[in-house]
Order: C-alpha cells, then sequence, then structure tokens
C-alpha cells in the first residue's frame, strides 16, 4: 500500500539538507533524531532511490537528493502561498480583493474608490484586473474576480450597486460645423462620421441606443476599445463620438452638451449574487454601499 507523503514529511528533507546533520535537523524541527531519520528512510523508499549519503560527519544529498530538495522546496513554497492567500481571502481586516473594471475607469474612478478604501481599511489588499466588459462577466462566473466595476448593470445573477452617473456628450474636432454650438439634439448629427467602441461592449450598445432612439443610423468611421483613444482620434478629424464627459477636450475635442435627457451612463459594483462574497470581499462592497455615490 503507497504512503502518504505530508507537507511536513517535505519540510523534514528540505532540514536536512540545509543542516547536514540529523540531530541538528531534528533539534530545528523540534522533533527527535530517530523520528527524522526514519522519515528520511521512508522518503526514500517511497521514491525509490538513495537522497542522502551518510557518513561520519552527517547526511549531505546526492544529485538524486538535490533534484528531490528542489521538488520539496517548491511544494512547500506552493502550500504555503496557498494557506496565506486562503488565509488573506477570509480576513476583512487584512484580506484580499479581487477586483476587475473596465479600461474607461482606469484613470478616474478606479483610483479614487482605492484611495477610499485604502483610508477606511488600510489593511485590505486589492488585486486588480483590467479589461472589456465581456471578460469582466466570464471573470466573475470563473471566479478569477470576485467584484467588478462595469456598466451597463449585466442580465442575469448578478448584484448590482449603482456607484456614479456619468453625463454623455458629443465631441467633434475643431472647426467642425458643430464645433461653435453649446448643445445640440442628437439627431443633427445625421449623415456624420462615428468614431466609437466595437460591438460587444456595454457602451456601444448605449450609443447605438441613443442615436437609434434620435433617428440617426451612424456612418461608422473607426471602432477601437478605448475611449480615450476615441477621443483622440477625434482630435485628429476623424469623426465624431459620444463620450463621458470628462473624456472631452484631451487633445483639443470640442464637447458639446446633449439635450437628449437620457445621455448617460451608469457605472456600478457587480458580483454574482448565487455564491457568498468572501469577509474581505464584503468588507469592500459595504464600504462602497456607505460611500456612494461617487459624483
Amino acid at each position: 500500500m503507497m504512503s502518504v507523503v505530508q507537507i511536513d514529511d517535505l519540510r523534514g528533507l528540505i532540514a536536512l539538507g540545509e543542516h547536514r546533520h540529523v540531530t541538528e535537523a531534528a533539534a530545528a524541527l523540534g522533533t527527535t533524531q530517530p523520528t527524522l531519520s526514519r522519515l528520511l528512510s521512508r522518503l526514500e523508499s517511497e521514491l525509490g532511490a538513495r537522497l542522502f549519503e551518510r557518513d561520519a560527519k552527517g547526511v549531505h544529498p546526492n544529485p538524486l537528493g538535490d533534484l528531490a530538495l528542489v521538488a520539496a522546496q517548491d511544494l512547500v513554497d506552493r502550500y504555503d502561498r496557498l494557506r496565506m492567500d486562503l488565509a488573506g481571502l477570509f480576513d476583512p481586516e487584512s484580506g484580499t480583493v479581487r477586483l476587475a473594471f473596465l479600461d474607461s475607469m482606469a484613470t478616474s474612478l478606479v483610483p479614487r474608490i482605492l484611495h477610499d478604501v485604502r483610508e477606511h481599511a488600510p489593511r485590505l489588499r486589492v488585486e486588480l484586473r483590467q479589461e472589456p466588459g465581456h471578460e469582466i462577466l466570464a471573470d466573475l462566473d470563473a471566479g478569477v474576480s470576485e467584484l467588478a466595476l462595469t456598466s451597463p448593470r449585466p442580465p442575469g445573477p448578478y448584484g448590482w450597486l449603482p456607484l456614479q452617473t456619468q453625463t454623455l456628450a458629443l465631441i467633434v474636432p475643431p472647426g467642425h460645423r458643430l464645433a461653435t454650438r453649446r448643445e445640440c439634439r442628437l439627431s443633427e448629427v445625421a449623415g456624420e462620421d462615428f468614431v466609437t467602441i466595437p460591438p460587444g461592449f456595454g457602451f456601444r450598445a448605449l450609443v447605438d441606443d441613443l442615436l437609434t432612439t434620435a433617428g440617426v443610423t451612424p456612418r461608422i468611421a473607426f471602432e477601437i476599445g478605448d475611449l480615450a483613444t476615441v477621443e483622440g482620434l477625434v482630435g485628429a478629424g476623424l469623426g465624431m463620438a459620444l463620450v463621458p464627459e470628462r473624456f472631452a477636450g484631451a487633445t483639443g475635442t470640442i464637447k458639446i452638451t446633449l439635450t437628449a435627457p437620457t445621455a448617460e451612463r451608469v457605472v456600478g459594483l457587480t458580483w454574482r449574487n448565487d455564491r457568498p462574497l468572501t469577509p474581505a470581499a464584503a468588507r469592500f462592497h459595504t464600504f462602497l454601499a456607505t460611500t456612494a455615490p461617487y459624483p
């Protein structure tokens, strides 16, 4: 019957490799010399190879022993990291929160939230994943991320905490026929070239809905999955775009206020509501619930 090698057995092997003497290694481990000697014999029997040479001065790993020590150290390190990671997930004060967020929030909302969380729970650790909306939901489903900042509210088994309402604006390049206007109706942009996010993104669906409601079929000049790049392409004179107001003007684009009352997007925190949050993630969620909305 095959014996089972324990993590502590591997620690004993590592101690022998470090001290090169059974008595000294046993003392370091808080065990006895006979116990450690039996452990080494059992491991060698289990692996079918002699790992240490014995002489009057102590024990010395042979080439096979060197290989076994490298493997043992790797396994022990992995196990110790696993224990630390699991302990962190279940500690609401110093645990780890796995947070995904949209690219468009990387330089605005996310830094503000992290700053506030750090002030409230300084030992809480946040692992960040910046990715498109469809990847965010896939990671939530797979458990890679536990919380996410996204927009719009996803359908399905997801909780939702609204955090910020962002007003959308029309941006045009300098010299455009609408550049001197302070506001306009979306119906006035029929026939214009548009720069926007590719299909499949939540923001693209929002833009399409707004234009459809206004009776406008846009002529798509460029599609790119980053709102800062969309603004840059507009600044280069390659079309117009609908973006959150804060993106306007970075490369000289002109912001025009839309008269459509629904020209906005809601950003929120989402999570799978069919599984419990870890204490660390629950702490993060509870804090945001008390501080929302963000202006």
